[in-house]
């Protein structure tokens, strides 16, 4: 078998491999979500309870993945509009936000390193776990549904989570050697925030083309026959 089979339409399509990503990361989403817990006690605490929603930021991005995989899993013959609404939604928002904080854990950690921080295993876990959220939402974009106003709908939202988190001091903890740098950190975030949308809207428009042109070369050939 190619390597190149392990990234194919085909390859992720298969049932297999969705319900092993599927398990993979919604244990990703928990553990996330355990991660988090003395800042999400800490903001219900001390906050107005609506910032809580925009604390976990990396285990939301994985859960909205899961559910983007529910949907692969479970195709409905007639899917009602609302739910193909909400669909598209979440998987844009699925890509959007996996490449975005993927990439972000990734960079906060490797800063900190560079200023000094110690890298310990737990590091490397979460920097090999968080490029593979990456990674995988742009290869998944081929099989997702959403397009311009759900990328936009996705866009909205980052953005919001960006302005919250350090209008109102609940990003995610730093690394302790980045504490004297979050207003670059904020300006990282939010620059990164319209990279990962600019990429899941290219990545939406190959697949649309490439769409367009199986259907093209599909009509031609039943024109032939």
């Amino acid at each position: 078998m190619k390597v190149s089979m392990l990234w194919s339409r085909y390859f992720l399509k298969q049932r297999w491999v969705l319900w092993s990503l599927f398990l993979t990361n919604s244990l990703g989403t928990i553990y996330g979500y355990y991660w988090y817990k003395y800042q999400l006690v800490d903001t219900w605490e001390h906050s107005p309870k609506w910032q809580i929603v925009f604390v976990p930021d990396s285990p939301t991005a994985s859960l909205f993945f899961s559910l983007a995989l529910l949907f692969l899993l479970f195709p409905m013959k007639k899917q009602k509009r609302w739910l193909s609404a909400i669909r598209v939604v979440i998987e844009a928002l699925a890509v959007v936000t996996s490449i975005k904080y993927g990439i972000w854990a990734c960079a906060m950690i490797l800063a900190g390193a560079y200023q000094g921080e110690s890298l310990i295993w737990q590091d490397w876990m979460l920097i090999s776990s968080h490029l593979a959220m990456a990674i995988e939402a742009v290869l998944f974009v081929r099989l997702f549904r959403f397009a311009g106003i759900s990328l936009c709908l996705a866009a909205a939202w980052t953005w919001l989570n960006d302005y919250v988190d350090y209008k109102y001091d609940v990003y995610p903890y730093l690394p302790q050697a980045l504490w004297d740098d979050v207003s670059a950190v904020s300006t990282f975030t939010i620059i990164l925030t319209g990279v990962s949308v600019v990429t899941a809207g290219i990545a939406c428009y190959y697949r649309l083309r490439q769409e367009r042109m199986m259907s093209g070369s599909s009509n031609k050939l039943n024109v032939k026959l």
